[in-house]
Parts: C-alpha cells; structure tokens; sequence
C-alpha cells in the first residue's frame, strides 16, 4: 500500500494490492533452493476495459483472448497451416487450364492432410494461422493471428508441455461493452493471469494501469526476497533498547556515547508521539517497555494515533542516515540529513 499510497489509487489502496498479490503468486514458480521466479512481464497481462466500476476489476486465473467448451484440450502451433512456398525464387509453366485447376487443388489437399493429423489428437480448441475453414467443419475453435507472447501465456495457463495441453478448465466468449473477449479460464494449475481492469474511460484506465504495475514489482520482490522493515519509529527503539542494555554493562565516561546515541534515536519515535497529541512520556516508557521484552515491531500508527505492530514496505521511508557531499579537493563540509528522496533504498539493516 505504501508505494500506491500518492498515486491517482489511493483511495482503492485496498483493491490494487489485492490483485497484485493475487496476479503474482498465481505466476510465481519455484526454482528450487527455496527460491521463487515471478516474471510479471510476460505472464501477467493487464487488460483495460473501458466500462462499469473500478471495483468490477479482478485477476482471471488465465488467459483473456462462441462456444462453452469444458475441459479442452489445446492444441499451440507457431507455424502457419498453409502451402509451405519455395525459399528461393520459383517458377511454374502451366500449358493447359487444367493444370492450375490440379495445383489449387494440391495446396487444398495438402492443408486438409495437415489438419486431419491435428484432429488425430482430438483437440477442442486449435490456435492457429490459417486452415480455420477444415477445423471447423470437425466442431474445433479457432483463433487467427494470435501474438506470441498470448501463445505463451496460453500454454503456462493450459498446461501445455510438448503437444496438447489438457489443464484448461473453461473456453468462452464474453461480451463486454462492445467487444467480445476470449477466456481460457478455471485452468488446473495457472501459471499466467489477466488482470481485467473496469473504469469509465480509457485515460481513467491508463492513469489506474501503471498503479499495479508497481504494486506487482513491490509484490514480486517480496515473494523473491521476504524482508520487511518495520515502521512508526520502531527501528529506532529497538536500536534504543540495545543501546541502553549495552550503556548499562559499561561504567565510567565510556558509556557516555551510547547514552548519547540513545537520546538521539529517541528524537524520531518522541517526535511521532508528540504529533499524534498523547501523553508523551506515558507512551514513550510504554514503548521502551514492550521494546526491552522483545516486542520489536511496536510502533505508532501515525493515521490513527495508536500504537500498533506496524510493518513497512518502503525501504527509504524510515531507514535513513547521514551523508557527505562535497565536491572534489574541497574541504570538509558539516554533515546533512538525508531526505527521503536522497535515501538509499538499499541500505536495509542486517539481519
């Protein structure tokens, strides 16, 4: 939610997290090791339909491409069923008007005879390029022109291995609005989805598409690499925690820059309190209490003024630090603050 927090989708915050959730773990394959490989480019498709609510969107758990056909069996070609022409340059004399009649006919045959070995494997649904007319007369669907990376996702949503792809739960045509849409849905195990996006135009679509195409990538990364940084000052506390049980097992003026230390990380979690209009020196010893017990995800939850185990998506919103800029040869110059933009995203904190 933090990154679609100050997009156009605010205020659908709850919807656009779901579906990139959703959309990522149904691609997401294990690679082994304990690793998972979500590629959110070529299997998960985003669909704008202009029309209804922006509540109506919702992940398909398959392909979005006229009749019902239950359990088909699909059938992926990327070649053409056509009469293969000649590599190089071909020439043909025909002498008599029969002679062109037979090598019509030749073509016609050749096409049928590739057709009659697809239909050896019985399938429902054929995706091809041409020869629809011959399938058709058999009772089998068929799609002309099909992109490739549509073939592809078909095939991670059916199932399909080296021929025919049997995992394919529902083939349908729906019409919405003013078009027809092709569903491959209701599949076994679905390894690419659509997300079907509704709205009341298509520049209110474009604005809402790129919403949870950073949703997906903040899901994805999650999935890849599970670690997550928690906010509302509890960082700073649980350093502050340590910080004081380290100062306590020190005597003399050594402990003085871990008394230090500590007063400053107390600045960011004091001042959060101080914002949220409580009491705050009953809350901040409440704080350090549950902090020196463990309870390291105790934070404040500054939209409500509560405490509460907060947990944080973006990095660079809580974890900061001190850096230097200064130009070549110059000399020292005083430290500076970071400020959100300059963060780091990759300074995350060890384990």
């Amino acid at each position: 939610k933090s990154c679609i927090g100050t997009k156009f989708t605010s205020q659908f915050g709850d919807l656009i997290a779901d579906l990139a959730i959703e959309a990522t773990t149904t691609v997401g394959v294990e690679i082994g090791q304990g690793l998972t490989d979500v590629d959110i480019k070529n299997y998960i498709k985003v669909e704008k339909v202009p029309g209804g609510q922006l509540e109506d969107s919702r992940v398909l758990k398959g392909v979005m491409i006229k009749k019902d056909v239950v359990n088909p069996h699909i059938i992926l070609l990327d070649s053409p069923l056509e009469y293969k022409k000649g590599e190089n340059q071909t020439n043909v004399e025909l002498l008599k008007e029969e002679d062109w009649i037979l090598l019509l006919k030749m073509e016609e045959e050749y096409i049928e005879q590739l057709c009659m070995h697809i239909l050896k494997f019985k399938p429902d649904l054929g995706l091809t390029d041409l020869a629809t007319h011959y399938l058709s007369k058999h009772g089998v669907s068929a799609m002309r022109r099909l992109s490739k990376s549509d073939n592809n996702r078909i095939a991670k949503a059916s199932g399909v291995e080296s021929d025919v792809g049997t995992g394919a739960g529902l083939f349908e045509v729906n019409k919405i609005g003013e078009e027809y849409f092709s569903y491959i849905v209701n599949c076994k195990e679905p390894k690419a989805c659509t997300i079907l996006l509704r709205g009341a135009s298509k520049d209110l679509l474009n604005e809402v598409e790129r919403n949870p195409q950073d949703a997906m990538s903040v899901a994805r990364n999650i999935i890849k690499n599970p670690k997550l940084v928690p906010r509302g000052g509890a960082i700073e506390l649980t350093v502050l925690a340590g910080l004081k049980q380290k100062s306590s097992s020190i005597e003399g003026i050594e402990k003085c820059p871990y008394e230090a230390a500590a007063v400053a990380f107390e600045a960011i979690p004091r001042t959060l309190a101080q914002n949220c209009g409580v009491n705050v020196i009953r809350t901040m010893t409440g704080l350090q209490g549950k902090h020196a017990n463990r309870e390291n995800y105790e934070g404040w939850q500054g939209s409500e003024g509560t405490k509460s185990s907060c947990m944080l998506l973006r990095i660079h919103d809580i974890v900061s630090g001190m850096k230097k800029k200064q130009a070549p040869g110059a000399p020292p110059s005083k430290l500076k603050v970071e400020t959100e933009a300059d963060a780091d995203s990759e300074q995350i904190l060890a384990d």
